[in-house]
């Protein structure tokens, strides 16, 4: 067993060793699913396994939390049987720890995910929103003017069009009622009775 307990260790370190260096050098940056180098994770489809018990262990399968909990079953295993531990005990000490990395890891890497934001912006969530003309809009989808959105938490600026028969000048609220390309949206004056997102 000790043998069994050095080679999960020595691997599992190794690996989880060169994991590090390679993100702290910029080469193992990916995180979101396919392999490209040893920083990457394996991605397992969870969309064909039965939503239960099941499904969120193999949720948390990567090629990081695999190597940690390789990892840590070995070093445990390890500083058990140096402390002169039972081998019963030594392996479910081992196998308990290993476990314990394996959903601390998973824990960790989706807790990055989350704070990760890659700032697109989805134009498409423009619908509803006010916004502010700051370079006149021509009335009936004549041309296109410009307004400032307040979007995702951000100032953004878009061009404009309208179907309104008169033409939108500058400094005047409008709200989106449409979208009309990659970085236009359609807009119209603000009516006390229109809805405002926030």
């Amino acid at each position: 067993m000790t043998a069994i307990f050095m080679v999960c260790a020595i691997v599992g370190s190794v690996i989880v060793l060169v994991q590090f260096v390679m993100t702290l050098t910029g080469m193992g940056h990916d995180f979101d699913g396919e392999v490209h180098d040893l920083g990457g994770d394996v991605h397992v489809d969870t969309d064909h396994v039965d939503h239960g018990e099941g499904s969120h262990f193999f949720s948390v399968l990567s090629f990081r939390t695999v190597t940690a909990a390789l990892a840590i079953f070995g070093l445990t295993g390890l500083s058990a049987k140096t402390a002169g531990v039972s081998d019963a005990t030594t392996i479910l000490m081992a196998l308990a720890a290993g476990a314990v990395a394996l959903f601390a890891v998973a824990w960790v890497m989706r807790f990055m995910m989350g704070l990760r934001d890659d700032g697109t912006v989805h134009i498409e969530r423009a619908v509803g929103h006010q916004g502010t003309v700051y370079l006149t809009v021509p009335a009936g989808h004549a041309g296109a003017g410009k307004v400032f959105l307040n979007l995702q938490s951000r100032t953004v600026e878009c061009q404009a069009v309208t179907t309104s028969k008169e033409s939108i000048p500058t400094g005047v609220p409008v709200v989106v009622v449409g979208i009309v390309g990659p970085n236009t949206v359609e807009v119209e004056c603000v009516r006390e009775e229109t809805p405002i997102h926030a």
